[in-house]
């Protein structure tokens, strides 16, 4: 969507506002970030009603991960779109950015056992972070001090993502 604003002119536009681009990248993660959550919410809920699964810890710190980790996404996501100047390009990158991402965070395997270069690369990435602490949550009941570094290291990836897209 920001790719295809400023092809438009919209972006332009928004220059001769008051509105800085920090307070336009905020509202599109807001914007974006309450329909993920809604969607989220709605699969969780009914799923866990549907199938009856476990739920070994807090619901209310599983919302905070989702929400802080959903909000990291999108900030990567912006800050790669902000930078870019066709839609093509912005899909190649992020592409490029998140297919790695999956599968070396523990996605579809775990990497306990992978080579320690790929171990780190891993932990450098917020989706890592974003699974860790959910399946701590979820599975062990571990509560907000046991996932309070996943949640750091999503919170300054969102924040640095925005900063750099807000920032041209």
């Amino acid at each position: 969507v920001i790719v295809r604003y400023r092809k438009a002119g919209y972006l332009k536009r928004l220059s001769a506002t008051p509105v800085r681009a920090s307070e336009f990248l905020i509202a599109q993660v807001l914007s974006r970030l309450m329909l993920i959550m809604t969607v989220t919410v709605s699969v969780y809920a009914s799923l866990e009603w549907l199938l009856g699964f476990p739920m070994e810890g807090s619901h209310w710190l599983l919302l905070l991960i989702a929400v802080l980790g959903a909000a990291s996404m999108i900030a990567l996501g912006l800050a790669v779109a902000a930078r870019t100047t066709s839609e093509e390009l912005a899909n190649g990158l992020l592409n490029l950015v998140t297919w790695p991402m999956m599968m070396v965070s523990g996605v579809w395997f775990s990497i306990e056992g992978a080579p320690t270069p790929v171990q780190w690369l891993a932990q450098c990435l917020p989706l890592t972070h974003l699974l860790t602490a959910a399946r701590d949550v979820m599975l062990d009941g571990a509560g907000l001090v046991d996932v309070a570094p996943h949640l750091f290291v999503l919170l300054m990836t969102a924040c640095l993502c925005l900063v750099f897209g807000a920032y041209s």
